[in-house]
């Protein structure tokens, strides 16, 4: 019997929710309403909600407005963007996660206290993702950013080492390069590094129970921007676990070869894919199948 399932766990997280409510709250009020970079990491929704009146800026952008809404999205911003906003009289509509936010603090305290012993703060992620850059942005740009083992050669192993994770990474690559850095570390020094497991637990959760929906299905689609972190790192939780998994943005790069000899079909998404898009990716592989049946 044929079965199209979306993945219950899958679709927003709270931050990501959290600021898409913020965004249409504002729109439905009538206010012109910027966006500091794409609210989310899913192009069907930035368009979405841009058709709706959303407009989209850059850092560029923002130190040439004045007297106008921005909004931050739940990625969170470094200092420098609260001081823009003040200098220009913009009203900052403040969707950053509750998660960053208190990591962006744990992030300063870190820094502030490593200033006084000669340490250096590490963080575990994306150099160019807007979290990063804000969590960089609460050390004045100094931390030692790395995502792979090459990276590691950049920390100073005399010094103190304070290390945090991007909130979306995987578990299984920040532990990956938290033994790397052990392993570096001389026995009589190890006082002197500081782990801080940062990622968020909803994000983290998701991993244990894509692996079982992974192998519950013959076939696997999952949905979401090429831009997200987490989708990268939540797709490979699929592929490791069930090779019929494939990445797409959107119901149009279906394809009919994926399907036809399969009866069991998943279908899940990033902490930044949004329910109504995988709705519609479910809607059309049904239709790709009705089809196929009508010609047999």
């Amino acid at each position: 019997m044929f079965e199209v399932t979306i993945d219950k766990n899958s679709g927003y997280c709270f931050g990501v929710e959290f600021a898409i409510k913020m965004a249409e709250d504002e729109l439905e009020l009538g206010n012109q309403l910027y966006c500091l970079g794409d609210i989310v990491h899913n192009a069907m929704e930035v368009d979405r909600l841009s058709k709706k009146g959303l407009q989209i800026i850059t850092k560029e952008d923002l130190n040439h407005l004045n007297n106008c809404k921005v909004l931050i999205r739940a990625h969170g911003e470094p200092p420098e963007t609260y001081k823009i906003a003040l200098k220009n009289n913009i009203e900052l509509v403040d969707a950053s996660c509750p998660v960053v936010l208190k990591l962006q603090n744990r992030v300063k305290v870190a820094f502030d206290k490593s200033e006084n012993e000669n340490g250096q703060i590490v963080i575990y992620g994306e150099k160019n993702h807007a979290e990063v850059i804000g969590l960089n942005g609460q050390t004045n740009d100094k931390a030692i950013v790395i995502v792979n083992e090459s990276d590691i050669e950049n920390i100073d192993f005399n010094k103190p080492i304070t290390l945090f994770s991007q909130t979306t990474k995987s578990t299984e690559g920040f532990l990956k390069i938290k033994t790397l850095i052990e392993s570096k570390i001389e026995l009589e020094k190890s006082d002197k590094l500081d782990i801080n497991d940062s990622i968020c637990r909803q994000v983290s959760n998701r991993e244990p129970q894509l692996e079982v929906f992974a192998k519950q299905n013959e076939l696997i689609l999952f949905v979401s921007g090429k831009k997200s972190s987490n989708g990268k790192a939540l797709y490979a939780v699929c592929k490791k676990n069930n090779s019929e998994s494939y990445f797409i943005e959107n119901e149009t790069e279906l394809e009919l070869l994926w399907l036809l000899d399969k009866e069991k079909i998943g279908i899940c998404g990033a902490t930044s894919t949004p329910m109504w898009l995988m709705e519609k990716v479910k809607n059309k592989v049904w239709e790709m199948k009705q089809n196929t049946f009508e010609l047999v």
